[in-house]
């Protein structure tokens, strides 16, 4: 579909917003952008990864966890770092425990993996210079 330019947001559902607020805005530093009301009840968060990409966090979220790895549906959010080596010492500094350490995957990217307060699984990736979704856009764009 060549009119979409990007993810616009990503929307999880959370049970304890409080401690979904304190992982994403204090302990990986996005800001809270705004709050929606529906039927005078808190109904979504809005944070912001970018001018155009943004976190949505809709509480009362129900369940105890986030489904496994392998449930079918949405399995990660993936956040670019430009240097993933800053971003774990900054993380981490602010009390944030990778669930698996930083390893250079299959498609030649760096990547690390955390969990927000629910379970709900973030990878952390750094496009290395010779990642294969890097040579693939060249590919398409001519440009190999």
């Amino acid at each position: 579909m060549k009119s979409v330019k990007s993810i616009g947001h990503v929307a999880v559902s959370v049970k304890n917003i409080d401690s979904s607020l304190d992982f994403y805005v204090n302990k990986l530093g996005f800001d809270e952008m705004f709050r929606l009301e529906r039927d005078g009840r808190l109904w979504i968060v809005y944070l912001r990864i970018t001018d155009t990409q943004f976190i949505e966090l809709f509480p009362e979220g129900v369940g105890d966890s986030a489904p496994p790895f392998a449930n079918v549906g949405y399995n990660h959010l993936c956040l670019e770092a430009e240097n993933i080596d800053e971003a774990i010492a900054d993380i981490t500094s602010r009390g944030v425990v990778l669930t698996a350490e930083k390893k250079l995957g299959v498609d030649n990217n760096y990547q690390a993996w955390i969990a927000d307060p629910e379970g709900n699984r973030i990878e952390l990736m750094q496009l290395g210079a010779d990642a294969m979704q890097t040579a693939a856009v060249r590919r398409i764009n001519g440009r190999a």
